[in-house]
């Protein structure tokens, strides 16, 4: 993946230095041009440059004299998401993300990435998948390959396609060997930050020791899911639902091969022959609303589960998003066989 400051060029720096860069950026050229603290001023492509050639502009100029002021752009957090498709949509291939002081402090590519949503992502990485061992033994779960990496980074790398950039890891068991493989994230361009549980905290306890969320919304998920779900729409399905919680939901259905009879004091009022019932299992994805993290206790073993019954108690919007593409939780060895094979048949 491109590092991003590979489309930032400094203010008053010289044609030359950024046809240089353009070169470099190939089928991506195009610069956005930024003052020393990284604020934008412009943009700047190869057009602009060949435009500016004609009119007598010598390449030893300042690229300040060809730029395009105020272009578009991508705020960080920005609640809109409609406006990130419209710009996807309509062909704006290649973005600059601004923080609230105009910095850039990304830059989004929908060549590379499919959406950017104002999310951040806290993976559950710190349990010591004993039903996994002796694989286990000296690896954490997260960090047993599956196909050519390891399974916490095809979930990572599948937030990250859609433009998710801020993530915490809850860590415990042998967290040093995932904060060392991962590190801070940079060479993905995103932000990773670490929580180590001192205590077992449960399946969504290690989240109250998080006090500066990026986002108004946190995705939770596991660090051992292997699925190809569209992110975007089940954010966009959170929003269209007007949800203050909701969980990715796996269907399962179950054929009874008998009659089943409906009875009351004994007396049968119907009968089904042979029916299918399909019910509904925890995905271990959830996405939230931060203003609900309030109701969560301080650090104390507590599970994504015990909060939802506490919400729906309080009269909040608690939703399931049934989930059709693929999920596998690799909890088992049988599992993780599977995910070996499944993987290179899975389009991720």
């Amino acid at each position: 993946m491109r590092n991003f400051r590979d489309h930032l060029i400094v203010s008053k720096s010289t044609i030359k230095k950024a046809l240089i860069k353009l070169d470099f950026l190939a089928k991506d050229a195009i610069l956005f041009v930024v003052d020393n603290q990284d604020i934008l001023i412009g943009s700047l492509t190869d057009g602009d440059v060949r435009r500016g050639l004609l009119k007598g502009i010598s390449i030893n100029d300042s690229v300040n004299t060809i730029i395009q002021a105020n272009p578009r752009f991508i705020k960080k957090g920005d609640r809109d998401i409609k406006k990130v498709v419209e710009y996807r949509e309509g062909n704006f291939r290649i973005l600059p993300v601004l923080d609230k002081d105009d910095k850039v402090v990304n830059v989004i590519n929908f060549r590379e990435t499919r959406s950017y949503l104002p999310i951040d992502a806290v993976i559950m990485a710190g349990g010591k998948g004993t039903r996994l061992r002796p694989l286990t033994d000296n690896t954490p779960k997260p960090l047993l390959k599956i196909g050519e990496k390891p399974i916490m980074e095809h979930n990572l790398d599948r937030l990250c396609l859609y433009g998710i950039d801020d993530y915490w890891f809850s860590v415990k068991y042998l967290g040093e060997q995932i904060e060392g493989y991962f590190g801070n994230g940079k060479d993905k361009n995103i932000n990773i930050q670490y929580v180590w549980e001192d205590n077992p905290l449960g399946t969504i306890g290690a989240v109250s020791k998080i006090k500066n969320f990026e986002h108004d919304y946190i995705l939770l998920t596991n660090s051992d899911i292997l699925t190809n779900l569209d992110y975007e729409h089940f954010f966009l399905d959170f929003l269209k639902q007007e949800a203050d919680f909701s969980v990715v939901t796996i269907p399962y259905r179950v054929n009874v091969p008998y009659a089943v009879l409906e009875t009351s004091d004994r007396e049968i009022t119907s009968f089904k022959e042979k029916p299918s019932y399909t019910y509904y299992s925890n995905g271990g994805i959830y996405l939230m609303k931060k203003s609900v993290l309030k109701y969560l206790p301080e650090e104390v073993f507590y599970n994504a589960t015990d909060l939802m019954e506490k919400l729906i108690k309080e009269g909040k919007k608690v939703v399931s998003y049934p989930l059709s593409s693929y999920w596998l939780d690799v909890g088992k060895h049988e599992d993780f066989e599977k995910a070996q094979k499944d993987i290179n048949q899975i389009k991720f």
